[in-house]
């Protein structure tokens, strides 16, 4: 059961804790341009590296290059982000899970693309659970099904909304506010800020993609 972590170069101050994850087997590191960086910031050597690495100093760049195992560095001029080529790198360790973080911050056009990079890759890799994480949010994308809802004291917050098309006949279980076979229109708020009140909850849908956020204060 590989996990990898995914740390691309927004803001530092952004970055999910990366403590639960120390405390795992079998988790892998890849750092996205300057996430290479604050990997090593933190005392995690990652697996391998990849971007371009424009956003670092020549200092900076000879540490990472002494340091790091595996690294590649790409043109600046390219058709893929480099979120999208550690990504590409996360899938050769066959991953159970793959979390993105340092991709919410600063530029709202990278954030736009690494949302648009999940929705892609959980569609071609249903069986991986892939999100989004940072400091104080857990974004992911889910298909039409039955999906199990964990209690999160730190993510108390859950909204849900419809992507790219209508979500149908969902039901909610175990938060503040049930439904049942109600319908996410696209462009509706009205799914934003529920709260999970029980210890296990779970929403169901019968067709449509749905973009869920877990939130704290």
């Amino acid at each position: 059961m590989t996990i990898v972590v995914i740390v691309s170069g927004g803001p530092k101050q952004e970055l999910c804790s990366f403590d639960t994850f120390k405390s795992k087997q079998d988790v892998m590191f890849i750092g996205a341009d300057r996430g290479s960086l604050y990997l090593l910031e933190e005392g995690i050597i990652p697996s391998e590296i990849v971007g371009d690495f424009d956003s670092l100093s020549e200092n900076e760049w000879e540490r990472v290059i002494n340091i790091v195992p595996k690294v590649e560095k790409v043109k600046a001029e390219k058709d893929d982000t480099d979120t999208d080529l550690a990504l590409l790198k996360a899938l050769s360790y066959e991953p159970s899970e793959i979390y993105l973080t340092g991709v919410t911050g600063g530029r709202l056009d990278h954030f736009e693309a690494a949302i648009r990079s999940m929705y892609r890759f959980q569609l071609q890799y249903p069986k991986i659970k892939i999100k989004i994480v940072n400091s104080q949010n857990e974004i992911c994308i889910l298909f039409p099904g039955k999906h199990t809802i964990l209690r999160d004291e730190k993510l108390r917050y859950i909204s849900f909304f419809a992507y790219e098309t209508t979500v149908e006949n969902v039901n909610l279980r175990g938060v503040k506010y049930e439904t049942t076979n109600e319908t996410i229109e696209l462009g509706t708020s009205r799914f934003t800020s529920n709260e999970l009140i029980s210890e296990l909850g779970y929403i169901s849908f019968s067709s449509g993609i749905c973009l869920v956020i877990r939130s704290s204060d």
